[in-house]
């Protein structure tokens, strides 16, 4: 090999790393200040968010901590470029009890409020929560279509959404009076009875109160979905495993 044609494919390699290390650098920056993306792994937040769902987070929206770096290396304390989240956002979190799981939820109770269910009906500083009888939500993942209770919840700043009751007088739908400490959030799933959320304690398996430091980011698009029990790569399945109408849909 002659010595130029030796120096050529070095200056090659060379280049090649290069583009390979500054394409790793922009994604690092973009999955630590921009947007991340999450999978959808229970039906606690049904029929907001499905199981097999595919989401971006936006992290710039509370401003970051260091949940937000890759591995959460304990660099610094509390959040910078921090912004309040609003009554009604989809968040991502680390779980208190155990920071090392991501948990999505919407934010219902804000720090000092008092949260409490009766009878199934959200209570939000003593005033009950409008809500609406929706049509029922037809659930197809299982072997046949079930039939489940939806209502459509409007919070005291106009977030609205769907909520689903599938067990009359469940043991979340009467609770205590919750009042969220400062620098904390009440979450809960819009799967009623099928969310281990803020109603339920950490000791019991729940989540609690959560802080406002292990917040993560707001859930934004849905840029995937794909039926529970399939798998993304398995492409050869798409045409009947893609939830096509969800495809690039914003999280409300």
């Amino acid at each position: 090999m002659s010595r130029s044609k030796a120096v050529k494919q070095r200056g090659s390699f060379a280049e090649t790393s290069w583009v390979i290390v500054q394409a790793l650098l922009i994604a690092l920056v973009i999955r630590t200040f921009l947007f991340q993306t999450f999978s959808i792994p229970s039906g606690s937040m049904e029929a907001t968010l499905l199981v097999g769902d595919y989401l971006f987070v936006s992290k710039f929206s509370y401003g970051y901590t260091h949940f937000s770096l890759p591995f959460s290396p304990l660099l610094f304390s509390g959040r910078l470029f921090g912004s309040q989240p609003k009554r009604g956002d989809v968040v991502v979190f680390r779980l208190p009890r155990d920071d090392s799981i991501d948990y999505i939820k919407r934010v219902i109770g804000l720090p000092g409020d008092k949260i409490q269910m009766i009878d199934g009906l959200l209570y939000i500083n003593g005033e009950a929560v409008k809500r609406e009888r929706a049509e029922d939500y037809i659930d197809r993942e299982g072997f046949q279509p079930i039939r489940v209770k939806r209502w459509h919840e409007t919070l005291p700043n106009g977030v609205s959404y769907y909520t689903l009751d599938r067990i009359e007088h469940s043991d979340v739908d009467t609770t205590q009076v919750y009042v969220v400490p400062p620098d904390h959030y009440f979450m809960m799933g819009d799967n009623r009875d099928n969310s281990l959320d803020s109603r339920i304690s950490p000791a019991s398996g729940g989540v609690g109160y959560v802080p406002f430091e292990n917040l993560i980011g707001q859930a934004e698009i849905i840029f995937f979905s794909v039926r529970d029990g399939e798998h993304p790569w398995e492409i050869w399945l798409w045409p009947w495993s893609l939830r096509w109408q969800r495809l690039f849909s914003i999280v409300r």
